[in-house]
């Protein structure tokens, strides 16, 4: 299947590691030309320079997100250096910063972030003509899990925004869609720094999938490229869950 991404602007947030990177090996091997950035400088590069094997333009600095204009700044930088934003991904969250129970860093990071975004790309996504938002939530957003605490509550909050902005810039030709991955495992990522400190509790999780095992960054990333390509145009305003069956509830 030709996704149409050849020659596309993909701006995505967080992109060094896991399933960032993986997203942008896909979008750089389809023929787009990414921008992306990491608070790790030699990931960056390192990330950088196999994205350069397939041919695209790539554009990536490590960036921490300490203030909101700074980052309206980097965005604009982005699209300027990309000649434009076709695709948008935000990725960059609190989880990936080790703060999932920071109320305010979650805030700036996963919400904050996402409305600074949106102001600052809208204006390059509708000159695209073909538009593309993706925001990855949690499956930690439509079920309880562990404990109370600001990841949950604001990925949630953050399917909320997505929805509504699915509706007001639809006219404009952009959609909007939310990603919602289950657990995935990775070497350095969260997962991982579980089954070292409670191996106990990660193999219990583990069991309580259909699938029976964590899924990959490239399994998640695979469903972020095709829902973000013109192969799923008529779709906007949904919230895909990928988690081999860890989460329960029926949806209609």
């Amino acid at each position: 299947m030709d996704l149409g991404l050849k020659g596309k602007k993909v701006i995505l947030t967080g992109g060094s590691r896991g399933l960032g990177r993986a997203a942008l090996e896909h979008f750089a091997k389809e023929g787009a030309d990414v921008a992306f950035f990491s608070r790790n400088e030699e990931q960056v590069k390192a990330a950088e320079n196999e994205l350069k094997v397939h041919g695209g333009k790539v554009f990536a600095e490590a960036f921490e997100v300490s203030d909101m204009d700074a980052y309206s700044a980097w965005l604009t930088k982005a699209a300027d250096e990309l000649g434009g934003c076709d695709i948008f991904v935000h990725n960059m969250s609190s989880s990936g910063a080790g703060g999932s129970g920071d109320w305010d860093m979650t805030y700036n990071l996963d919400i904050k972030g996402a409305v600074t975004s949106i102001e600052t790309l809208t204006p390059f996504l509708e000159k695209s003509g073909e538009g593309s938002v993706i925001f990855m939530s949690s499956t930690a957003a439509v079920e309880t899990f562990i404990r109370p605490q600001a990841f949950n509550a604001l990925k949630a909050a953050l399917i909320t925004y997505g929805k509504q902005l699915s509706q007001s810039l639809g006219p404009k030709g952009i959609r909007v869609n939310m990603v919602s991955p289950g657990p995935i495992s990775y070497p350095g990522g969260n997962w991982s720094k579980v089954k070292e400190a409670k191996p106990e509790f990660y193999d219990s999780q583990a069991e309580i999938m259909a699938l029976g095992r964590f899924g990959s960054p490239d399994e998640i990333a695979k469903t972020v490229v095709f829902l973000a390509s013109s192969a799923s145009s008529y779709t906007t305003g949904t919230n895909i869950i990928i988690d081999g069956g860890y989460t329960k509830r029926v949806q209609f």
